[in-house]
């Protein structure tokens, strides 16, 4: 072969290379952009005018740092009757995060739960006529009844990616989803990508923060917004 024509091979075949190169380099380059979050939903978090236990944050996020110490404690999950109604900190059920957080926030929900029981009994059927404050607040179904009575009731329709619909849920937030997966959980401040929140809450093994509200496998039957204003 002419040394002409063997440079041209050679020329050829490097040039063959680079557009090998560059194909593969392109093809990695969108392969990783497909897989790239979407542009992030900014969502402004509102004012609570009430802080009921005076330390200077309203009580949504009195009520978002108690759920957020309670993920961090990491209690086990675990159902059980405990005279006094409290579990260990180590312990607790979904009912559990929502309590704790309440109190951190300045409510003792056993007490404000036991006395609207009292004196309004005909609501609560879970309680089946017999009034018991060692547990009766640590149930889903009356703590519904109860924010049903005392909190604000908000949308229960989530448009992932949609501001002015994410808008409506708030860090701080209680959501509770129905049967047959009943539950009960705290809307987070963190947020996925397209604008849904994460939620704190206790399924087990431990209290944590998952991207569950719209996974959960019962459908959410309420949102509620405590206290209500």
């Amino acid at each position: 072969m002419k040394k002409g024509t063997t440079n041209v091979v050679v020329i050829a075949f490097i040039a063959l290379l680079i557009i090998i190169s560059t194909v593969i380099g392109f093809s990695r380059y969108w392969s990783y952009v497909d897989f790239l979050p979407g542009p992030s939903i900014k969502i402004l978090p509102i004012s609570c005018p009430v802080d009921k236990d005076g330390d200077g944050l309203d009580d949504l996020r009195d009520i978002l740092a108690g759920a957020k110490a309670e993920i961090r404690r990491k209690p086990q999950y675990r159902s059980a009757y405990y005279q006094g109604g409290y579990p260990p900190e180590t312990e607790g059920v979904c009912t559990d995060v929502v309590g704790r957080a309440l109190r951190d926030a300045g409510y003792d929900l056993r007490t404000l739960v036991d006395k609207d029981i009292r004196n309004n009994l005909a609501n609560y059927p879970r309680v089946e006529g017999n009034p018991d404050s060692n547990i009766d607040f640590r149930r889903v179904a009356n703590l519904l009844v109860f924010f049903h009575r005392h909190a604000q009731e908000l949308t229960l329709e989530i448009k992932p990616g949609d501001e002015k619909n994410l808008q409506f849920w708030q860090a701080g937030d209680i959501v509770t989803f129905e049967q047959p997966y009943e539950h009960i959980a705290i809307v987070s401040d963190k947020r996925r990508p397209d604008g849904v929140p994460y939620i704190l809450h206790n399924a087990g093994p431990t209290a944590s923060e998952t991207e569950q509200l719209i996974s959960w496998p019962s459908p959410i039957n309420r949102h509620f917004r405590f206290p209500r204003f």
